[in-house]
Parts: structure tokens; C-alpha cells; sequence
């Protein structure tokens, strides 16, 4: 399977890997066929890529929370139509269907998405010091779907 970039999206990684390399983490991550590992995916009628979310089982390091919402996104012309929450639902559903009963997600704490998740009812996960870093959680997830 090979993971184009829409035309709207190309080459604006941000600074950050190039596409070619996030081509290649997305075949690894989408060829590994492990049910605990999954991506949910979005395209408009033309069947381009506008948004996908991403869950996996939490590594164990905030203790409380069993899976990872690792990755979410929706394109901005797509934003406001109802995406993104039904994205979060459908990876909490499938936790729920797992046994996975609370998830989190490490943002940038400076993200104007924070407003989102905090709509959909995710609390923030505080460090030691107090300090808010980005990670949100939801400890019950059947609260959220």
C-alpha cells in the first residue's frame, strides 16, 4: 500500500521528516496488521485523504491510562463538520471493544486543538511541578462514546 500525500498537503511537514519518511512509517505502521494498532481514515468524495486518527495500547509510562490516541488529524477546509469527534469516538469504541477502558494523547501544549479535546471532555495531565505539558487524558471512556 503506498501513502500519498493529498496535493494540499504536500511538502508542508512544518519543519519536521520529510514525506518521504513519513510515507514509510505510515507502511510499516498500516502493514503490520496488529489489532491493537490501529488507523481510522477519511477521505472526501474524491477519495483524498482529509483526516485519520490513530490508537495503540498505552506503553505504561502515565500510569491509569491503557491506550494511546498516538496520532489525529483533519485537514482545516474539513474542520467544524463533525471529523475529528466522531474520530475520537471511533478509536475510544474500538479501545472500549478491547478492554481498554481510558486513553490519552500528548499534544503541544500551546496547540489551538487543546480547545477540542477539553470539548470532548479530556482532562489535563499535569507533571509532578503542576506544569500543563500537552497530554490530555480520558479516564473513563465510555463517558466519551
Amino acid at each position: 500500500m503506498m501513502i500519498k500525500p493529498s496535493r494540499e498537503s504536500r511538502g508542508s511537514t512544518g519543519g519536521g521528516p520529510p514525506v518521504s519518511l513519513r510515507e514509510n512509517q505510515w507502511q510499516r505502521i498500516l502493514g503490520a496488521n496488529d489489532a491493537t494498532d490501529f488507523t481510522f481514515v477519511v477521505e472526501d468524495d474524491s477519495h483524498r485523504l482529509v483526516a485519520f486518527a490513530r490508537g495503540r495500547r498505552h506503553d505504561g509510562g502515565v500510569p491509569g491510562y491503557q491506550g494511546e490516541l498516538n496520532k489525529i488529524y483533519v485537514l482545516r477546509r474539513v474542520h467544524r463538520h463533525g471529523i475529528g469527534r466522531a474520530l475520537v469516538r471511533l478509536v475510544a469504541d474500538r479501545f472500549l471493544s478491547q478492554g481498554v477502558t481510558s486513553m490519552l494523547l500528548f499534544g503541544d501544549a500551546r496547540n489551538p486543538s487543546n480547545g477540542f479535546y477539553e470539548h470532548l471532555g479530556a482532562v489535563r495531565l499535569l507533571s509532578p511541578e503542576g506544569e500543563f505539558n500537552g497530554g490530555y487524558g480520558w479516564p473513563n471512556l465510555r463517558e466519551l462514546v
